[in-house]
């Protein structure tokens, strides 16, 4: 297929290469011709990534946490997703809060509430918006309402995803396909593929995790993300042109910045 598919979860729009977002490639914004202007304008770009490389290392001691527990003591990926949280600047109370979430709940030990919201953004783009919440009557209205400002509607769209359990392991190259088929296979995994050194296994959405606990042990894998997630169909995918991918760029930065939001997955791809 031509384009690059579009996922956003997290912070990234849909590919099986990698849970970055691929939109940082979309032609820049005009920054103007002034002094002023351009000081602004690298100043964006300098805030965009320092928020990229904390919401990176908020998102590894969530992923140690759901995997390992939430003692650093009894788990050592999260003691040294933590150290490398500390070193990249990250807030104690960031920290506590995403070890909490790591395990469903809030800093307060709430249980956090899994919202989905399905919407139409521009350009007749159809997004899953997930969340986690200890406030669901506040999340669901500050979300429409940045719907409604941004000309999208809050409207029924699970139907032009599939929903699926994904685990993405580091990249390394001792590993292919054919060493670990048949045991994923026996642990539950639908599919697995490889890109860049980087195995990719699907599987039913609840076992997700189960899998990703049964590789790493068998095989010595490290899982980069273990997550439910929703692909978007095939013969659902909307073209966009550049410039669109600016317009809805910037109504996907403007959800993104809800603190609920844990996932955006949208079915676009590129012309």
């Amino acid at each position: 297929m031509g384009g690059r598919h579009l996922r956003r979860a997290g912070i990234s729009l849909w590919s099986y290469q990698s849970p970055a977002r691929l939109w940082s490639s979309s032609a820049l914004r005009s920054s103007g011709h002034n002094r002023w202007s351009k000081i602004r304008h690298d100043k964006g770009k300098a805030d965009a990534a320092k928020s990229k490389a904390k919401t990176m290392l908020s998102h590894e001691v969530i992923t140690a946490s759901k995997l390992g527990g939430p003692d650093p003591s009894l788990n050592s990926r999260l003691a040294s997703a933590i150290a490398n949280a500390k070193k990249g600047q990250l807030s104690k109370a960031s920290i506590e809060h995403a070890i909490a979430k790591g395990q469903g709940k809030s800093p307060t030990g709430q249980a956090l509430e899994h919202v989905i919201i399905e919407a139409m953004l521009p350009h007749g783009v159809a997004a899953m918006i997930e969340c986690q919440t200890d406030n669901k009557n506040r999340t669901l209205p500050d979300i429409r309402s940045i719907l409604n400002k941004a000309g999208g509607t809050v409207t029924p769209t699970a139907f032009l995803f599939e929903k699926k359990g994904r685990i993405v392991f580091e990249e390394q190259d001792k590993l292919g396909v054919d060493d670990v088929l048949e045991e994923a296979i026996d642990a539950g995994a639908l599919d697995i593929s490889s890109e860049d050194s980087r195995l990719t296994v699907e599987t039913a959405p609840a076992e997700v995790m189960e899998v990703a606990r049964i590789l790493q042990d068998r095989f010595g894998l490290r899982a980069e993300k273990a997550e439910v997630v929703y692909a978007p169909n095939e013969d659902t995918l909307v073209p966009l042109t550049e410039e669109q991918e600016e317009e809805l760029g910037h109504v996907l930065d403007l959800i993104e910045e809800d603190p609920s939001v844990q996932g955006l997955y949208v079915n676009a791809v590129s012309q």
